[in-house]
């Protein structure tokens, strides 16, 4: 494996894709603050593409529209940190992808943006599969790179959750 990450997401995406093999899955992602870091842990991991399906990178509220079909009056009512985004955009992934179970995530990764009420490190989670959606938020603290590596790490591990649940 290349060192794109530390030792822990390497070895989150490896039992990932352990999981997901041995349940003949496939994951995809819709990323927003983490630009495409989870589908980059999930991809530099040897063999993915025995279990990954597809990524999007949604960081504009028109791509989270365009491509992973989020409303834009949720868009408009809650905007791009909230749950409701999330759960549309896993959703969406999910059905766009044909894959099993996707993970999007949409935060505030900083060092500007947030608020008293969103503030810098906020991270909404949503997980989708055949069950239904799950979403959860946290605040994570730390400079910009500390919070998008927090967000693939949680990501990763959610997902391994999910699917041993």
């Amino acid at each position: 494996m290349s060192r794109l990450f530390n030792k822990s997401i390497e070895a989150l995406s490896a039992h990932l894709g352990d999981v997901l093999l041995q349940q003949e899955k496939y994951v995809t992602t819709a990323e927003s603050c983490s630009g495409g870091g989870i589908a980059c842990a999930i991809t530099d991991t040897a063999g993915s593409s025995a279990w990954f399906e597809k990524a999007w990178i949604t960081y504009s509220n028109q791509a989270k529209a365009d491509e992973v079909g989020v409303s834009d009056s949720v868009l408009q009512k809650h905007g791009a940190v909230s749950e409701e985004v999330v759960i549309q955009m896993a959703t969406g992934a999910l059905s766009k992808s044909g894959a099993d179970i996707s993970v999007a995530v949409s935060g505030i990764a900083g060092p500007g943006g947030g608020t008293d009420t969103k503030p810098v490190g906020l991270v909404w989670f949503a997980i989708a599969d055949n069950h239904g959606t799950i979403s959860f938020s946290r605040c994570f603290s730390g400079n910009r790179k500390q919070v998008r590596e927090q967000t693939i790490k949680l990501a990763l591990q959610e997902l391994i959750a999910r699917l041993v649940a």
